[in-house]
């Protein structure tokens, strides 16, 4: 796999780049959408992944992702940033139950 962005993502990073640039106090509160689409997030993966990233937040491997399956990993990811429990967890240290440690 190419680890050069896809048009697609690098199309994304131009126009946000942009709108930052032209309008310096705009706030970007939707980014939730743009974040989770697959493409994304496989990308992302597959960059990490090239560059022997450590654990996340989770404390989760590449080698235990591998192990359960990266496209239900993906799956997992992409729902829980969807529901923005990412952002919880990271800002309070709490909402447990977003990783499945209820």
């Amino acid at each position: 796999m190419s680890l050069a962005t896809p048009e697609k993502i690098r199309t994304l990073q131009r126009k946000l780049y942009r709108k930052a640039k032209a309008e310096p106090a705009f706030r970007f509160y939707l980014l939730y959408d743009k974040i989770c689409r697959e493409d994304i997030l496989r990308h992302a993966y597959a960059v990490a992944r090239a560059n022997a990233g450590a654990s996340g937040v989770d404390g989760v491997s590449f080698a235990q992702i591998e192990a359960l399956g990266v496209e239900a990993w993906l799956a997992g990811l992409r729902d829980r940033v969807a529901n923005r429990c990412l952002l919880r967890r990271r800002l309070s240290g709490a909402n447990q139950k977003c990783f499945g440690q209820d």
